[in-house]
């Protein structure tokens, strides 16, 4: 402490001043090992954390544009590396076998560190299981804030990763830890593939039935129970569904001849089956009716509780994907989930399909379902057949809107002003702290009738009822031009009042449409899903065109 005091910084932390702000309300110092007493409340693991779970993990178009400048090996003994894009890397060894190895490391998707730990051992386990391999060792990864919280808590996600290692027959030999902001844990695994050949996401074939062995969901529902809006019953379900691992399902697609295999993580499973059927050359078709769906999930993005981990995956891989049939917004945006140890997808014989599905629901796995198959190359890696989700786990339950949860009042009773200037009267504000709800402009205090602040937004007003104003550019143009920025600025107030004038002046939804895409071109799949979100609340509220 001596040193820290002569030098003015804390020498563990040279952001911090010293003293610092523990040493002079507490009396103790962090850096001599000394603690305040652990918080008496449950540790909430999520809420120490900024993203959850395998949506932690660097998006798509990032990580290709890291890697794509990286040299490859050229040794020979390398089978399978990082070239190949697939869940584990293969290495030659002398005699029966090969080895193959993975490491995978992410946040908290639930709040028990126990249950955490366990997740992250199947997590870690799965990628594998999804090349048939057999895991025999693995080093435990974990970043924690032993300062902040408590050992026994760091104790807890290292037993429950231990203990499911254990169950899968595997040993800990030893791992890696650092005092880190965030919590994350993980592990790296080694284990044994037939030298004979192991199964990889690149032989899917034509004819082959697609089989998943877990429902999707888990992203949306860790999302919902970080900001308070899922059930327990849902954040328990999702927890064992997590923590199951995935060793029935790869013991048993090498016994039924599976073609091609991927476990389903954070690049969705649109994500994990474009890149399948890229790498394998093919086309695939998905019945959306088929997916195992957790129900609460699809009550989640019904009511637009969606995390930004869709928003990425979407962006990386929705150039890949079509929609056949009635477009289901909220149900595609599901198959961009971000998962955290999912299941199996499997590409096997189709006349072996039927079989496999029943073998692994008679070990216990009852969400194992058929969701489609693999044909020829076709314009799209991927067809969405539309259909109502038929294949729910746990209980459906629509979550309310999560614009009333965090303090932004709804808009439909809300009467609208004149629009002969603007429906926005009152000066923007600052945009630096983009975290902070917008509030409807119904409920700004009303400014006093005089002073500067009054002369201030009737100057505003005046600006903006002179832009607003037919011109060289004619009412019509600068209707549909507000339309495009209120979806550029995810304004809905704006919004609903500007399509409401719209209509009544006699434009129509296809050109509102093509306002709006404009704007969904600058500002991406969150504008998107904003604007479809004003129209079904438009939709159900005032009877307008959906």
């Amino acid at each position: 402490m001596a040193r820290s005091i002569a030098l003015g910084h804390c020498v563990c932390n040279p952001k911090q001043p010293c003293p610092c702000d523990i040493l002079i309300n507490s009396d103790l110092c962090p850096c001599a090992g000394e603690r305040p007493d652990p918080p008496k409340e449950k540790i909430r693991l999520t809420q120490h954390v900024r993203k959850v779970g395998c949506s932690s993990k660097i998006n798509h178009n990032d990580l290709m544009k890291v890697l794509s400048g990286l040299p490859s090996s050229d040794d020979p003994n390398v089978i399978i590396g990082v070239a190949a894009g697939d869940d584990a890397g293969v290495y030659r060894l002398e005699g029966k076998y090969n080895l193959v190895q993975t490491v995978d490391v992410f946040s908290p998707a639930v709040d028990d560190p126990y249950i955490f730990g366990q997740i992250c051992a199947a997590n870690s386990l799965s990628d594998v299981y999804a090349m048939g391999g057999r895991p025999i060792c693995a080093l435990s990864i974990i970043g924690f804030p032993i300062e902040e919280l408590p050992h026994e808590t760091m104790a807890d996600i290292l037993r429950g990763g231990i203990d499911v290692m254990n169950t899968a027959g595997v040993s800990v030999i030893g791992g890696h830890s650092i005092n880190d902001a965030e919590i994350k844990c993980g592990f790296a695994v080694s284990g044994l593939i037939d030298g004979k050949g192991s199964v990889t996401n690149a032989g899917a074939r034509s004819g082959d039935c697609l089989v998943l062995t877990k429902p999707i969901g888990t992203g949306v529902i860790a999302f919902a129970a970080q900001i308070g809006r899922a059930s327990d019953a849902a954040i328990d379900l999702i927890g064992k569904t997590m923590a199951e691992l995935n060793k029935d399902a790869a013991e048993l697609m090498l016994e039924f001849g599976a073609h091609a295999c991927t476990d389903v993580t954070g690049f969705s499973l649109m994500g994990h089956l474009t890149e399948m059927a890229r790498h394998s050359g093919v086309s695939a078709v998905i019945d959306l009716a088929s997916v195992p769906f957790f129900a609460e999930a699809l009550g989640s993005v019904r009511q637009r509780i969606i995390p930004g981990a869709i928003d990425r995956n979407k962006e990386a891989f929705s150039a890949n994907v079509r929609m056949e049939g009635e477009r289901r917004e909220p149900e595609l945006s599901l198959l961009f989930d971000a998962q955290t140890s999912g299941g199996l997808l499997i590409a096997l014989p189709e006349e072996h399909a039927d079989a496999y599905v029943e073998a692994m629901r008679a070990r216990g796995h009852t969400a194992t379902s058929r969701i489609g198959c693999i044909m020829e190359m076709q314009d799209f890696y991927i067809t969405v057949k539309s259909g109502e989700p038929a294949n729910l786990i746990g209980e459906y339950r629509e979550i309310e809107a999560p614009h009333a949860v965090q303090g932004t009042v709804a808009t439909a009773n809300v009467e609208p002003p004149p629009m002969d200037f603007a429906c926005c009267e009152h000066p923007p504000q600052s945009t630096q702290n983009t975290s902070t709800p917008k509030t409807s402009i119904s409920h700004i205090p009303p400014a006093s009738t005089n002073g500067p602040a009054s002369q201030s937004a009737e100057a505003f007003k005046s600006f903006m009822k002179a832009a607003n104003s037919p011109g060289r550019l004619d009412a019509r143009m600068k209707r549909l031009m507000n339309i495009a920025l209120a979806v550029a600025t995810r304004c809905d107030h704006c919004l609903q009042i500007h399509i409401e004038q719209a209509l009544s002046e006699g434009l129509t939804r296809e050109e509102i449409d093509e306002a709006a895409w404009l704007a969904i071109s600058f500002s991406g799949a969150p504008a998107k899903l904003f604007y479809e979100g004003v129209w079904r609340e438009l939709s159900s509220e005032s009877g307008f065109p959906g």
